[in-house]
C-alpha cells in the first residue's frame, strides 16, 4: 500500500513541477524586436495586436496594402508593418535587410559608472513567428495537377524556410525563438493536396531546427493547431474551389467518382467541420505568447478541442485505424474497389 501511495505522490510531486516550470517568465521582455508573418487576418492578425499591447516591438509582415493599413490603424507607433509574399525570395532579403537596420539601430554604448568601463548592448530579434500560410486545393490526388500542390508548398513550407535562414544570425544574436505554426494535418493527412505535404515538411524541418539551434540558445517550437475558424480554413471557399476542380475533370474521372459525388462529399466536409471547428482563435496565440515568453518553452503545442481529442490521438494509432475512421468520412466511389471485387467474385467483367 505505502508503494501505491509513493508512486501517486511522486506522479503529484512532477505534475506540480512541471506546472511550476510552465509558468515561469522570461524577464526584460519589453521593446524586445518579434517578427510575425501572415498579419493579414487570423492567427497572425491577433499576435500581432497581442504583442503590441503588450510591449514588443512587432514587425507585423502582411501580403495585402489593404491588411498592412487596417492593422496600423489599430496598432501603436511601435508596430511597424511590412508588406511581404513569402514566395518572393527578393522580397525576403529586403524585409530582412529592414529589420536588420532597424534592430542594429537600437545596439548602443552606454557609460556604466562602475570603474567607467563601457557595455556593448546587443538586441537582434527575440522572436520570429512563422504563421503566414494557405491552404490551397483540398481533393483527391488524381484531380489534382503539379501546380495545385506547388502554390501550398511554396508558400507553408519553401517561405517559412526562406524567411527562417534570412532571420537566423538576428534570431542568434539575441538567442531568441523561433515559432512555426504547423497544423494536426502535419501529423495526419486526412485530405488529399498540397497543404498536408507542407505541413508534414514543416514538421520535419521544426524538428532538425531546433536540434541544431540548441547549442546558440536558441529555442524553437512548433504549434499545431486544430481546425479553427479563421480565413484559411473557410469551408464554403474550400468546397467552391473543389467545385471548380470537380468540373473540369474529364469524363472518365468523374464516372469512377459518380455524378452526385461532389454533392455528397460537400455535405459530409460540412458536417465534419461543425463538429470540429473551433470559434475562439485565441488559444493559438496564447500559444505564440507562451513560446515567446517563458523560461522553459515546449517544443509541441496542440491547440484546439479537436486535435487534442481525436486528430492527435489518431495520429499515434496504427495505420489501420486511422485508416478505417478516417475513410467513414469518404463518400463510397461508383466505381471502388470493393465493387469491381464483389462482381469479380459474381462473373461480372
Amino acid at each position: 500500500m505505502l508503494y501505491y501511495v509513493l508512486f501517486f505522490l511522486g506522479i503529484i510531486s512532477l505534475w506540480w513541477h512541471w506546472r511550476a516550470r510552465r509558468s515561469v517568465k522570461v524577464t526584460n521582455l519589453t521593446g524586445k524586436y518579434i517578427f510575425i508573418t501572415g498579419c493579414d487576418t487570423g492567427f497572425g492578425n491577433m499576435a500581432a495586436k497581442v504583442f503590441d499591447k503588450k510591449g514588443f516591438r512587432v514587425f507585423a509582415s502582411c501580403l495585402t496594402e489593404t491588411g498592412a493599413k487596417e492593422l496600423k490603424a489599430v496598432t501603436s507607433k511601435h508596430l511597424q508593418t511590412v508588406l511581404l509574399d513569402v514566395r518572393d525570395s527578393d522580397s525576403i532579403k529586403k524585409v530582412a535587410a529592414r529589420v536588420k537596420a532597424e534592430v542594429q539601430s537600437e545596439e548602443t554604448w552606454k557609460k556604466i559608472s562602475l570603474e567607467g568601463c563601457f557595455i556593448h548592448l546587443v538586441s537582434g530579434l527575440w522572436g520570429l513567428v512563422n504563421n503566414a500560410g494557405i491552404m490551397g486545393i483540398s481533393a483527391p490526388t488524381d484531380w489534382l495537377d503539379i501546380e495545385h500542390f506547388r502554390e501550398p508548398i511554396e508558400v507553408n513550407l519553401i517561405g517559412l524556410i526562406n524567411v527562417t535562414i534570412n532571420m537566423l544570425p538576428l534570431i542568434k544574436k539575441a538567442k531568441g525563438r523561433i515559432v512555426n505554426v504547423s497544423s494536426v494535418g502535419g501529423r495526419l493527412a486526412f485530405s488529399g493536396g498540397g497543404y498536408f505535404a507542407s505541413k508534414f515538411g514543416v514538421e520535419g524541418f521544426n524538428d532538425s531546427l531546433r536540434r541544431d539551434m540548441k547549442a546558440f540558445g536558441v529555442k524553437v517550437c512548433c504549434i499545431q493547431p486544430g481546425l479553427f475558424k479563421t480565413a484559411l480554413s473557410n469551408p464554403t471557399k474550400i468546397m467552391k474551389e473543389k467545385e471548380v476542380i470537380w468540373n473540369k475533370l474529364p469524363p472518365d474521372i468523374k464516372m469512377q467518382y459518380g455524378e452526385d459525388y461532389f454533392q455528397k462529399d460537400a455535405a459530409k466536409k460540412q458536417k465534419l467541420s461543425k463538429m470540429c471547428l473551433n470559434e475562439d482563435i485565441s488559444p493559438v496565440v496564447q500559444c505564440m505568447e507562451h513560446a515567446l515568453t517563458s523560461l522553459h518553452p515546449h517544443a509541441h503545442y496542440i491547440v484546439g478541442q479537436d486535435a487534442k481529442l481525436f486528430w492527435n490521438p489518431l495520429s499515434r494509432m496504427p495505420a489501420i485505424i486511422q485508416d478505417f475512421l478516417l475513410l467513414q468520412n469518404r463518400v463510397e466511389l461508383a466505381v471502388s474497389h470493393a465493387k469491381l471485387t464483389a462482381h469479380s467474385n459474381f462473373g461480372f467483367h
